[in-house]
């Protein structure tokens, strides 16, 4: 279950969620998305893995997740519990204790975020919650009182709201200009902020913007989703693919289409992708 937070909250978070049972698979592929993540872990340790050279690290009590330039791996334990946050991109950077550019492509603990005592004393809260809502509850109370002002964020979520709101396609010199900032400027910001520059962010909304409408259960040309995309040559588009998804284009597409078949009108199906 999911729930929007309230207004201390909502311009920084999309929703704060509960996550208890059987997952569809014991590892996912979570393709780049503009979407930082925080999870509070309640029950077995769970698994990430942020790149293919890279081993398995298990997080007990929960991470935090920038926005990711590339695809990384999830495993669950069987059965999971946890509750977590979907953050807006700028949303996370009022909760952490150094700029966001720092766990870019790095999952942190949230002890190393937060500090042992007081993770351990939230994750008692949380179990100790009678309901999924009033756990939902519990942390939206501790977001809210560890809540504080950063510099710079309101441009970067006034200039990143443009960019979601156009899928990415907003041409960014006409961001500085229009808020009289330099590329410089903008790019520390950004990077502080979000953990990445305004042209990466803006690369990842289009590529998520385009990956999601495929219609995977039809045929499809890629010729054609490539040019739709803005990318000039199709070698260049598969390259990026494969960057943000892990896989080549007609792999992703083998990998959606037995989601679908497997698990139909499941909750996590159209972004996060089967891995074992």
């Amino acid at each position: 279950m999911s729930k929007v937070p309230g207004p201390a909250l909502d311009r920084l978070i999309d929703d704060l969620y509960y996550l208890e049972g059987t997952p569809p698979y014991s590892r996912l592929l979570l393709p780049a998305a503009p979407a930082p993540l925080l999870i509070v872990n309640l029950g077995a340790p769970f698994l990430i893995r942020t790149s293919a050279d890279l081993d398995d690290v298990d997080y007990a009590d929960g991470c935090v997740v920038t926005t990711p330039t590339r695809a990384w791996e999830f495993g669950y334990p069987t059965p999971t519990r946890s509750v977590g946050v979907h953050f807006k991109p700028w949303g996370l950077a009022p909760f952490l204790p150094m700029p966001a550019v720092e766990l870019c492509d790095r999952p942190a603990t949230l002890e190393h975020i937060w500090g042992g005592p007081a993770l351990a004393e939230l994750r008692d809260r949380l179990a100790l919650a009678g309901t999924p809502d009033e756990a939902l509850q519990v942390l939206e109370e501790e977001l809210v009182r560890r809540l504080r002002p950063i510099d710079g964020l309101d441009i970067v979520r006034q200039l990143a709201g443009e960019i979601a709101e156009t899928g990415g396609a907003v041409p960014i010199n006409e961001l500085g200009a229009a808020a009289h900032a330099s590329s410089t400027y903008l790019a520390k910001r950004f990077k502080e902020v979000i953990g990445v520059t305004p042209k990466r962010l803006a690369r990842s909304y289009r590529f998520t913007v385009t990956v999601l409408a495929l219609d995977v259960a039809a045929p499809v040309n890629w010729g054609e989703v490539a040019a739709g995309a803005g990318y000039f040559d199709q070698p260049h588009f598969v390259r990026e693919f494969r960057e943000f998804t892990g896989l080549t284009p007609t792999r992703y597409v083998e990998v959606r289409r037995r989601f679908l078949r497997e698990h139909p009108h499941h909750a996590l199906e159209g972004w996060p992708l089967p891995a074992d």
